[in-house]
């Protein structure tokens, strides 16, 4: 009679699988800190919302996730072949997006669910450094789309000249340490404002008129509150899977992240850039933005 050694349970691939996930969900020291501001940033943003003269401090970063909401809605709208007309921003937190043609079920929800995706990539990105310094330039992107469909708009200029600056600022605090926790807030604000903004417009029904009132007058089949609830769960999806994805994928301490920023894009005159190449580097894509923001205004 042949027999065959029974393998140990912890030997087990199921067993080895389930402790393999359980390890990589689990948030080390560096990421444990991330999740504590973020959580703090969550705390702050929510005191900072209502209350009078305070809530001067986030008004522009409320204004920024209305320029992704309406980005977004532009986006979709070039994928589907629309015509963009314009994109206005407006000082009471509020903005448009003209356009002409497109697909209308799909660049309706696009706002809400475009920048609540911007969010989480956000955070996302948050976790790590040299991501946050890649996620800064693909930022740069979205602002200069944005300027040349509102490029009559005054208070999209001002808005975005003071965000690259304080991106431009950031980036040479610490090697980018402040950058990813700028870029963080910036995540964490966009999911925020969007959960609140579709219970506000849609669940809520505190405006007359909204991107699910239109939805919902295109499908015909359900009351905008009922899309506002489902353009909710999937941005608390969203939100919920940017954190799950920065865990996951940056796993780096403090230490190491640091030791990588230095070789990658370095501030000029840092301790860890090349001597010609990184600052020829540096300048090269700091003047192409700035380039570029010239051209749009000219």
């Amino acid at each position: 009679m042949m027999s065959a050694e029974v393998p140990r349970f912890a030997e087990h691939s199921v067993y080895l699988t389930v402790r393999d996930a359980r390890g990589t969900l689990t948030p080390n020291h560096t990421q444990q800190v991330t999740l504590i501001v973020a959580a703090c940033y969550i705390v702050a943003i929510g005191i900072l919302w209502h209350v009078p003269y305070l809530s001067l401090i986030i008004y522009p970063f409320k204004l920024l996730t209305v320029g992704f909401h309406e980005m977004s809605h532009a986006i979709m709208g070039v994928l589907t072949c629309a015509h963009i007309h314009s994109i206005e921003l407006d000082p009471d937190e509020g903005g448009a997006t003209r356009m002409s043609g497109g697909i209308p079920w799909i660049t309706l929800p696009a706002g809400y669910l475009g920048s609540s995706l911007i969010g989480a990539a956000l955070i996302t990105c948050g976790f790590d450094t040299n991501a946050s310094k890649i996620a800064s330039l693909v930022l740069a992107g979205f602002f200069l789309f944005t300027l040349w469909w509102a490029r009559r708009e005054w208070l999209t200029w001002i808005l975005i000249l003071g965000m690259s600056g304080l991106i431009v600022l950031f980036w040479f605090v610490k090697g980018g340490v402040a950058l990813r926790y700028f870029i963080l807030f910036i995540g964490v604000m966009s999911c925020m404002y969007v959960l609140w903004d579709v219970i506000d417009d849609t669940i809520a029904r505190k405006v007359n008129s909204s991107d699910a009132s239109a939805f919902a007058d295109i499908c015909g089949c359900c009351p905008s509150q009922v899309w506002g609830v489902v353009w909710l769960i999937i941005a608390g999806c969203f939100f919920a899977a940017g954190i799950i994805v920065g865990i996951v994928v940056f796993k780096e301490s403090a230490a190491q992240q640091a030791s990588d920023a230095k070789h990658f894009l370095p501030v000029p005159g840092s301790s860890g850039a090349a001597p010609s190449a990184s600052c020829t580097s540096f300048w090269t894509l700091f003047l192409s933005v700035a380039s570029a923001f010239l051209i749009i205004l000219w």
